[in-house]
């Protein structure tokens, strides 16, 4: 599965969620190792918990 990652890495202090993909950092470092159930859950759990720390959805962007 691919990576939630927008490329928008900063860590809001309150949550300790990625204000980009929402993620934890424990499950940033462990993204590759996870399975894809691990993934999934995680997935589907983003928006929500987003949205309970105040943190906008945020576009996917292309590196370039």
């Amino acid at each position: 599965m691919n990576s939630p990652c927008v490329n928008i890495c900063t860590v809001d202090p309150q949550s300790g969620l990625c204000v980009g993909c929402g993620r934890t950092l424990e499950e940033i470092a462990n993204w590759s190792s996870l399975t894809q159930s691990e993934q999934e859950r995680i997935m589907l759990a983003l928006a929500q918990r987003m949205a309970a720390a105040g943190l906008g959805p945020v576009s996917k962007t292309v590196k370039g």
